[in-house]
């Protein structure tokens, strides 16, 4: 199963703005928190591999890139539209940078937050040599 997938969803438009609906009965998995993410300008947000919890990312405004590694080797996404998101799975390492000075990052969550080390892979050389 691929670690991490690109997830597109409907945009509704007419001359009073557009809607995106977020129907969690279609999601890979029901949301059990919500949070959003901003940064200062050159700060790298993430930066670790999660052993637990599944996450979707998306932009609700400016736009961002992600950094994502299934240990195959990294590979940056561009976040910058309301109606792209990014599944990211177990074990997959993922970063957020390049912020946009206006970027609101939306994040959905599998699971409720799991503070400590146990949900966290958080040095990149380890995790790389781990899925080798």
């Amino acid at each position: 199963m691929k670690k991490h997938e690109i997830l597109s969803f409907p945009e509704f438009a007419d001359e009073r703005g557009t809607l995106v609906p977020f129907e969690f009965d279609t999601l890979p998995f029901l949301p059990q928190r919500v949070y959003l993410v901003t940064a200062t300008e050159g700060s790298t947000r993430g930066g670790h591999a999660h052993v637990v919890e599944e996450e979707i990312f998306l932009v609700t405004s400016g736009s961002v890139t992600l950094l994502v590694n299934d240990g195959s080797g990294d590979q940056e996404i561009m976040l910058d539209s309301q109606t792209k998101g990014v599944l990211v799975r177990t074990g997959c390492w993922h970063e957020l940078r390049n912020f946009s000075s206006d970027a609101v990052v939306l994040a959905l969550s599998s699971t409720k937050y799991l503070p400590g080390e146990g949900n966290y892979m958080t040095d990149k050389e380890k995790f790389l040599s781990a899925s080798a």
